[in-house]
C-alpha cells in the first residue's frame, strides 16, 4: 500500500499508572511483548511499512526496545516532541517526514481493524480525511459521529443527552489522511485533531467521512482494559500475526529456559515467559501471563493476572486476577485479590490479605 503511518504515542500513559511510572505505555507487554509490536504487524499486514513513531515520554526506552522496526518488519522512525502536542499536534509534528496519504493510529488501541478497507473507503469517495468508527453500547458516555449513508460525516455530538443520541457511532482513534490537511493544524501549540481539527474540516467542506468497523477494538489505556486486552488475546478473540515467544504446550506458550517443577500445573491459554521457575504444586493459569525471570513458589497460584518481569511470588501465595509489576515482591500465603495494581517493586508481606 503506498501511504505512510504515524502512530501517535505523545502521552505520558497517566491512565495506565503506576505501571506507566517505569515504563512507557507503547513499550508495556502485552502477551511478554512490547504493544507497538501489535499496532506495527497490523500496519505491516496492510502493506504499510514506512512508520512515524510521534513521542516524547521515555523515547530512550522506547527506542531500547523497538530500535528501527527491523524486528517488526517495518521502517520506524522517531518524531520527539519536547512537549506533547495533543493528537493533532503529533500529526503535525511528523509532518517534515509524511508524504501523500497518511494512517494515523492512536497509540493506545489493540485492534485488528481491516485497514486496507478504509483506506479504499478512503479512495473511492475522494475524501481527505477518513475517520474509523467503532460501535457503542453507551452513546451518551462519547463524543460521536453523525454521517449520511453514503458516510459523509455531518456533526460531531460530545457526550450527548438520551435525546440528541442519533447514532452509537464514535471515534476509533484510526485516521486516513492525506497529507495537503496537515498545514491547516496549527503548528508549535497543544491542538486536538478530533475537537479541533476534524470539526474545522467540516465547517469547511473538506471531504470528511466516517468508515464503520467491524473488528475487535480496545483502547489499552486504564490497568483494567490492560488486563482484559490481554486475556482477550489468550481467548483468541484477536486477530493478529503477534505470538508469545517460546513453545506451545497444551494450551500454554512456555518461554526458553523455563524450569517447571514436574509436579507444577499449568492450565491454559497462559504464557510463561523465558527463565520462569516454578515449584512442586504451583498452579500456573488459567489467563495468567507470567514475564522472564519470575518464580513462582511451591503451592503458590496464580491465575487471570499479568505479572511482568523478575516477580517474586511467594510460596502458597494466591494472585488472582490483577496486575504486578516488574520485580515485586509477594510474601509467602499473602493473597493478592481481584483488580489490584502492585507498581514495580512493590512488596506484599506475607499472610497479607486483599493487597493493593
Amino acid at each position: 500500500m503506498d501511504a505512510q503511518a504515524v502512530i501517535l504515542a505523545g502521552g505520558q500513559g497517566t491512565r495506565l499508572r503506576p505501571l506507566t511510572h517505569t515504563r512507557p505505555k507503547p513499550i508495556v507487554p502485552l502477551l511478554n511483548r512490547p504493544f507497538l509490536h501489535y499496532q506495527l504487524a497490523l500496519l505491516r499486514e496492510h502493506g504499510v511499512t514506512d512508520v512515524i513513531l510521534s513521542c516524547s515520554y521515555r523515547v530512550d526506552d522506547i527506542r531500547a526496545a523497538m530500535g528501527t522496526g527491523e524486528e517488526a518488519g517495518v521502517a520506524l522512525r522517531y518524531v520527539v516532541e519536547a512537549e506533547p502536542l495533543g493528537t493533532a499536534g503529533g500529526v503535525r509534528n511528523a509532518a517534515d517526514l509524511a508524504r501523500g496519504r497518511l494512517i494515523v493510529l492512536n497509540g493506545d488501541i489493540l485492534t485488528d481493524a481491516d485497514i486496507g478497507a478504509a483506506v479504499r473507503f478512503h479512495a473511492q469517495r475522494g475524501a481527505r480525511a477518513t475517520i474509523c468508527l467503532i460501535p457503542v453500547d453507551d452513546p451518551t458516555q462519547y463524543g460521536l459521529v453523525d454521517t449520511d449513508e453514503r458516510g459523509a460525516i455531518r456533526r460531531f455530538l460530545e457526550k450527548p443527552s438520551r435525546e440528541q443520541v442519533t447514532t452509537n457511532m464514535v471515534n476509533a482513534g484510526i485516521y486516513v489522511l492525506e497529507a495537503d490537511v496537515l498545514p491547516r493544524i496549527p503548528p508549535g501549540r497543544p491542538v486536538s485533531i478530533e475537537r479541533e481539527v476534524f470539526p474545522a474540516l467540516v465547517r469547511d467542506g473538506v471531504p470528511c467521512f466516517g468508515f464503520p468497523l467491524s473488528a475487535y477494538w480496545r483502547d489499552i489505556g486504564s490497568p483494567a482494559a490492560y488486563r482484559a486486552a490481554q486475556l482477550d488475546l489468550l481467548r483468541g478473540r484477536v486477530a493478529t500475526k503477534v505470538t508469545p515467544a517460546g513453545t506451545e504446550r497444551d494450551g500454554c506458550w512456555i518461554g526458553d529456559g523455563a524450569r517447571l517443577d514436574p509436579r507444577a500445573v499449568l492450565a491454559g491459554p497462559s504464557v510463561i515467559g523465558a527463565g520462569v521457575e516454578a515449584g512442586a504444586g504451583a498452579q500456573l493459569g488459567p489467563l495468567a501471563v507470567i514475564g522472564d525471570g519470575a518464580r513462582i513458589g511451591r503451592g503458590a497460584r496464580v491465575e487471570g493476572s499479568i505479572l511482568w518481569e523478575r516477580v517474586d511470588v511467594g510460596a502458597d501465595s494466591v494472585v488472582r486476577d490483577c496486575i504486578v509489576g516488574e520485580g515485586a515482591v509477594v510474601g509467602a500465603g499473602a493473597e493478592v485479590g481481584p483488580g489490584t495494581v502492585l507498581e514495580a517493586g512493590a512488596a506484599v508481606p506475607p499472610r497479607a490479605r486483599g493487597a493493593h
